[in-house]
């Protein structure tokens, strides 16, 4: 799991208790972090938090050890998350609360899974979105959910 810079220290704390819910070890954030303890809760015990100035070199070494990459992100070219295929060995990217992803982290990125929004406003907050899809790729690998690290 790797975000971007994310405005608000409460969405980080939510991905990374959700992060230690379905067994994530390691969640890769950027820019200015810190984590609200109450709302992090036994997540922040068991899940790693690594902190990088930027994401860009991120990707680049998550790519280089096998990870694909995909973005959680509105796109032209983004695929539906529940018929969406996730390879075993993914980092999911998730953009900033109002920015989402930048174009020089889309570049980078293998693929695009967006969530369908069927009513108004047209998108979740980062994360409840992160959660669905830390969801779904755990409803696809169970065997994997406890042990992955990006």
């Amino acid at each position: 799991m790797a975000c971007a810079p994310l405005r608000s220290h409460v969405n980080l704390s939510h991905i990374v208790r959700t992060c230690g819910c379905f067994g994530i070890s390691r969640v890769i954030a950027c820019g200015a972090t810190r984590l609200d303890e109450r709302i992090a809760r036994d997540g922040a015990e068991s899940v790693v938090l690594e902190v990088h100035r930027s994401l860009p070199p991120v990707l680049d070494r998550l790519r280089a050890a096998g990870y694909q990459l995909v973005g959680l992100e509105q796109t032209t070219h983004s695929e539906r998350l529940f018929t969406f295929p996730f390879v075993g060995r993914t980092a999911l990217v998730i953009g900033n609360e109002r920015l989402g992803l930048e174009e020089d982290v889309l570049e980078r990125l293998d693929r695009v899974a967006e969530i369908p929004m069927a009513g108004l406003p047209h998108s979740l907050n980062a994360a409840t979105s992160t959660a669905i899809a830390v969801y779904e790729y755990c409803r696809q690998f169970p065997a994997l959910a406890g042990g992955h690290s990006a």
